[in-house]
């Protein structure tokens, strides 16, 4: 598949890497890993657009837009921001498609506004940054709760990953279309998990090339060994093939093939990515793996999120379903 971003797409990927180069995440990261979710980078990305991107034109946003959204996601993933996005993207659909249009029009404009985080709990009652939320969402048969932390935090793979146990406390809908909405806000946060996992392999194959023209050992650079070329190359390959997987599933989106088609690009953004962080740790050798030194945030990220929203093994589970029927 040849897939070329018009001009608007790219201005919009290129827009917010500026502005998340120049918002420090590292230090952001660290700060939500302490318990401390700070919301003035999810005001600029509000502002940017990225929470409008999910929300309908009628709520104040401008969404669906799946392309856009993994522009975005990519972005955000380069830049390993922190915080319940991805969950606040899904739960937009969730809420727009459950079939209360009162729910809709309480919180729709709110989080196209970046005035509301949201979390929800898609695996075993467990929402991320349940403690900051504005609204935890969780779907059961047919009916729709709100929820609220039950537990203290669970420890993650990645520290700013803060996942809590949530308990169910009011009923917000009801019906047949909960379960449908529910399985369109999953294959939605999939497809924005995928793109994620995509721009944090490419920062940390980036970070890692750079690391290897400038380490030295024998008198040459790292980079100059055929084994090190070769791992970053196969890298570089495996993200490659796996981009396009991501933006044919965004062009997918509300076709019966789109389920079918996120879980072969969460499968192959993971396997991309996780080879990426693989890399990157042999690469730097110990010292990628210190807390004090940034690229371990990528690379914690990576190993979190390649079983967040379900594992590869899931996935291809999905897909093999798909194509036997």
């Amino acid at each position: 598949m040849k897939f070329v971003l018009d001009a608007e797409q790219r201005l919009f990927g290129e827009t917010l890497h500026k502005l998340l180069t120049e918002a420090g995440t590292p230090a952001l990261i660290r700060r939500w890993a302490a318990g401390d979710p700070d919301r003035t980078l999810w005001s600029a990305l509000a502002e940017a657009g990225v929470f409008a991107l999910a929300v309908p034109e009628r709520h104040d946003g401008a969404g669906p837009l799946p392309v856009e959204l993994v522009v975005a996601m990519h972005e955000l993933g380069r830049h390993a921001v922190p915080g319940p996005i991805v969950e606040t993207l899904a739960a937009a659909v969730l809420i727009d498609t459950a079939g209360d249009e009162e729910l809709s029009a309480e919180w729709l404009p709110r989080i196209a506004a970046g005035e509301a985080v949201v979390s929800l709990a898609p695996g075993p009652r467990r929402a991320l940054d349940a403690d900051a939320a504005d609204l935890i969402l969780l779907a059961g048969d047919e009916e729709l709760w709100s929820a609220a932390p039950d537990g203290a935090v669970l420890r993650s793979l990645d520290p700013a990953r803060r996942l809590f146990p949530v308990a169910a406390r009011e009923r917000l809908a009801t019906g047949p279309a909960v379960p449908r909405a529910a399985a369109a806000a999953y294959d939605l946060g999939v497809l924005a998990c995928s793109a994620q996992l995509l721009g944090l392999g490419r920062a940390l194959l980036d970070t890692t090339v750079e690391y290897a023209r400038t380490r030295r050992q024998f008198g040459r650079p790292i980079g100059e060994f055929q084994a090190v070329k070769h791992h970053l190359a196969d890298a570089l390959t495996g993200l490659e093939f796996a981009r396009p997987l991501a933006y044919g599933a965004a062009l997918s989106f509300g076709s019966p093939d789109f389920p079918r088609d996120v879980s072969a690009a969460k499968v192959a953004a993971s396997d991309a990515a996780y080879a990426a962080a693989r890399i990157a740790l042999q690469v730097h050798g110990a010292i990628g793996y210190t807390d004090e030194y940034d690229p371990s945030l990528w690379i914690r990220k990576v190993r979190a999120l390649r079983s967040a929203w379900g594992t590869p093994a899931e996935h291809r589970g999905r897909v093999l379903d798909a194509c036997s029927h």
